[in-house]
Formats: C-alpha cells, sequence, structure tokens
C-alpha cells in the first residue's frame, strides 16, 4: 500500500469572498481535487477508472466549517475511507492548516459506482477488482 500523502493546497485570490475569506463553496471543490489526487497516489488515476467505462459518481456531499482560511493560506486536506461497499463508498475529509495544524472544516462525499454502458450501479469489486482492493487496503489500514 503506497504512503498517501495529505493533499496541500494554497487557496487562490479569486477564491476569495469580499472579506478576504475563501468562500465556501471552494472547500467543494478542494474535497474533489483530493479525492483524484488520492486516486493518484494510489496508482489508479480517475482518467483510467473513466477509461475502463466506470464513473465515481457524487450523491451526497456536507461539509462543517470551523474556521477561517484567507488567501496566502495554506491548507492541507486528508482522506480517510470510513465506509465502502460492493457498490458505495464514503469519503471524510479533514481540512487543517498545513502550518499551524490548526482545523479548518471537515467534510464527506458519497459515491456510487456506475457503469456508463449499461447507465446504472455496478460492483466496483466485479467491474474494477484491483481498485477495489486498493480502497479496502487503503480502508482497513487507517
Amino acid at each position: 500500500m503506497p504512503d498517501i500523502q495529505p493533499y496541500i493546497r494554497r487557496p487562490h485570490f479569486y477564491e476569495t469572498d469580499q472579506m478576504g475569506i475563501i468562500h465556501h463553496a471552494n472547500y467543494i471543490r478542494w474535497f474533489e481535487e483530493a479525492r483524484v489526487d488520492f486516486l493518484e497516489q494510489l496508482g489508479y488515476g480517475y482518467a483510467k477508472v473513466t477509461e475502463s467505462g466506470i464513473d465515481i459518481v457524487l450523491t451526497g456531499v456536507e461539509c462543517d466549517y470551523k474556521s477561517m482560511v484567507r488567501f496566502g493560506d495554506a491548507v492541507s486536506i486528508g482522506i480517510t475511507l470510513p465506509e465502502i461497499s460492493h457498490v458505495r463508498m464514503r469519503v471524510e475529509y479533514t481540512v487543517t492548516d498545513a502550518n499551524t495544524g490548526d482545523l479548518r472544516s471537515t467534510g464527506a462525499t458519497r459515491h456510487c459506482f456506475f457503469d456508463r454502458a449499461a447507465q446504472r450501479p455496478v460492483s466496483l469489486k466485479k467491474a474494477l477488482p484491483d481498485l477495489y482492493e486498493l480502497f479496502m487496503d487503503y480502508s482497513e489500514s487507517l
């Protein structure tokens, strides 16, 4: 199992609101960036998933804001997989200040594995057993 590192993100000025604070909607984008980075670190990039005809479809998202992120800050986004089945998974995120470790937000996304050709949910264990095993190994190693 590869040693998965948190995703480090330096916010851009355009992501701020009129008070110079990162707008809340950007955290959801950062979660997606962290998921894509996570797949890359697993050695099974998102392009490889989609080329196989499978999508990891977002079915829900939540985010709890704990403290502000401002332009110039760097954040570290850690990922855990607390729930995974053949057809669904839940990904949890912890966003901390990359320098101080202060908690900035927590969140989660829910996903299903979807076969584009069949237009229906699919068992990842059957469709992409290598990726399913990587997810299982990672979730069990936490």
